[in-house]
C-alpha cells in the first residue's frame, strides 16, 4: 500500500471548496475555529470575504448558516464531526432539518482514525445522528477523487447534506477520467460470489485489500462502496446479497445506527440476509496512532479479512 497515493479526504474537502467558489459566488464558508484542519483555509486563502470564521461557537454556526441559506446562499458549514453532529445537533435538527434548508455540513475528523486526539474527539455516532434527521442526505466518501466530486454534487443538490471527511491519509482507489458520483447510488469496485463486503469511507480501501486475502484463501468477495448512507442504494445492496448470500458491512463508526443498520433495515424487508456488521462495537474509542487503532478494532484490511473468514466458515 505504500506505493499507492494517499490523501486525507479532508484535503479534498478543502481543495474542492475552493474550485466551487471559483464558479459559483452563491457558496459561503463558515468554519468554528478550525480552517487549518478542516482545510477550510484553503477556501478562505482565496475568497476571504467569503469565509466566516464563528469560532468556538458550533451551534451559533449552524444557525448562520441556516440564516445564510434562508436569503439564498448555499452554506457550507464545517467543524469536527463530534461538534458538528453531536455538539450542534439540537441546531442542526431544527434550524436546518426540519425547515429542510439548502444548508451543507463538512464534518472531518470523524472515527477513530482521528488517532491521538482521543475517545473525546472520535465521533462514532455523526451517522446514526445524522441519517435519523428527516430529509437529511449522508455522504462518507472512499477517496480523495469520490470526495471532491461529492462536493460538487452536494452543492448542485437542493436540501440539507451532511458530509464526512477524515483527518488520516487514506489510498487513492478511483481514476478521476473514469469516476462518475450519483448520490444514492453505490458503486460495484469488486465482483465477487461468496459474500458481499458493503463498506463506506476509508474502510472501502480497507475491504478492497480483504477481498485480496480472502481470493488467496479460496474465497471471492463482492466489495460495495457505499458513499451514500442516506438515501441508500437498497436495490444494489439487495440483488448483491441475493447472489452471494453473505453480507458483511465495515464501517468506522458505531455498530449501532450506522451504515450496517441501514443495510440490515433494508434487507430485512427486501432480501432476508444473514448480515455480520464489523465497526466500533458500543464502545468510545481512545488515543492512540490511527493505524494501530484501526487494527485494534479489527478494521485493516488483515482484521476484516479475518473477520468475514470466520463469518463464512
Amino acid at each position: 500500500m505504500s506505493d499507492v497515493k494517499q490523501i486525507a479526504t479532508r484535503e479534498s474537502y478543502g481543495n474542492a471548496l475552493k474550485a466551487l467558489g471559483e464558479e459559483h459566488e452563491d457558496i459561503v464558508v463558515l468554519d468554528a475555529d478550525l480552517a487549518a484542519s478542516t482545510k477550510t483555509a484553503v477556501f478562505k486563502k482565496a475568497f476571504p470575504n467569503r469565509h466566516i470564521d464563528c469560532g468556538i461557537a458550533e451551534a451559533n454556526m449552524m444557525s448562520m448558516a441556516a440564516g445564510l441559506a434562508a436569503t439564498g446562499k448555499v452554506p457550507f458549514a464545517s467543524s469536527f464531526a463530534m461538534f458538528a453532529a453531536g455538539r450542534a445537533y439540537e441546531q442542526v435538527r431544527n434550524s436546518i432539518g426540519y425547515p429542510h434548508l439548502n444548508v451543507k455540513i463538512g464534518a472531518s475528523h470523524a472515527g477513530i482514525s482521528v488517532g491521538e486526539d482521543g475517545a473525546t474527539h472520535q465521533c462514532n455516532e455523526d451517522i446514526a445522528l445524522m441519517r435519523s434527521i428527516p430529509g437529511m442526505v449522508v455522504i462518507n466518501p472512499a477517496d480523495d477523487v469520490e470526495a471532491r466530486a461529492a462536493v460538487q454534487a452536494v452543492y448542485a443538490y437542493q436540501g440539507p447534506v451532511y458530509m464526512r471527511f477524515g483527518r488520516l491519509a487514506v489510498p487513492v482507489i478511483y481514476d478521476e477520467a473514469e469516476y462518475t458520483f450519483e448520490i444514492g447510488k453505490g458503486i460495484v469496485v469488486r465482483e465477487g460470489k461468496d459474500v458481499t463486503i458493503v463498506a463506506t469511507g476509508l474502510e472501502v480501501s480497507q475491504s478492497l485489500m480483504a477481498a485480496d486475502i480472502l481470493a488467496g484463501q479460496g474465497m471471492s468477495a463482492e466489495v460495495i462502496d457505499i458513499h451514500t448512507i442516506k438515501p441508500l442504494d437498497e436495490e444494489l445492496i439487495a440483488a448483491s446479497a441475493k447472489k452471494t448470500k453473505r453480507v458483511v458491512t465495515v464501517e468506522e463508526h458505531s455498530v449501532i445506527g450506522g451504515l450496517g443498520s441501514a443495510v440490515c433495515d433494508a434487507l430485512s424487508s427486501k432480501q432476508p440476509t444473514l448480515v455480520h456488521k464489523i465497526g466500533i462495537n458500543d464502545t468510545f474509542g481512545e488515543s492512540g496512532p490511527a493505524w494501530d487503532l484501526l487494527k485494534k478494532y479489527g478494521l485493516t484490511g488483515e482484521g476484516i479479512a479475518k473477520t468475514v473468514a470466520e463469518f463464512l466458515n
